[in-house]
């Protein structure tokens, strides 16, 4: 698959690039996607929620009433659940969400979202472009300039080396 490159102001430099078939050329797998975008939600998961049980409760241990001949129910500590202020029965306790994932399959996931991108035209190649000064107004004017204002966009740093693409992290 090839690309133009584009400048700063959205025209076209009349180069071309070779995107790698093994990346870009695939058929994405939607389902090693869907394990990998769950992998990544379940581990921003805290995990930290927790209720106090019925031994974590602050109050008296001592026992209500005698057990038998009182004519009213047995009852244990003022910590039962079954009052007010007692503990919870069977509460949220801390746990790890994370979720393990082969990592040919993450490999996978990645070069199928890349393949599915670049098979939608979602993909563009820009020239080296450098700003005199960090200032939000030049970049904004640039992505205005390429018609991806309105858009989520994410940059990737890419090196071009005798035609051949690489991805750097």
């Amino acid at each position: 698959m090839k690309l133009s490159v584009l400048n700063i102001q959205g025209e076209d430099t009349g180069r071309t690039v070779e995107l790698p078939a093994d990346v870009f050329g695939i058929e994405p797998h939607e389902h090693s996607v869907w394990l990998d975008v769950k992998r990544y939600l379940n581990a921003q998961r805290q995990g930290t929620h927790k209720s106090k049980e019925r031994s974590e409760m602050s109050g008296s241990t001592r026992k209500l009433h005698k057990q038998k001949g009182t004519g009213g129910s047995r009852k244990g500590d003022i910590n039962n659940p079954l009052y007010r202020g007692g503990g919870r029965v069977f509460g949220p306790r801390p746990r790890n969400y994370d979720i393990q994932v082969n990592a040919k399959v993450k490999r996978l996931a990645r070069r199928s979202a890349l393949s599915a991108k670049a098979h939608a035209g979602s993909i563009f190649v820009v020239e080296d472009f450098s700003f005199d000064a960090p200032k939000t107004q030049a970049f904004l004017q640039m992505l205005n300039a390429l018609k991806v204002s309105d858009k989520k966009t994410t940059h990737g740093y890419c090196r071009l080396q005798s035609n051949a693409l690489s991805l750097l992290p």
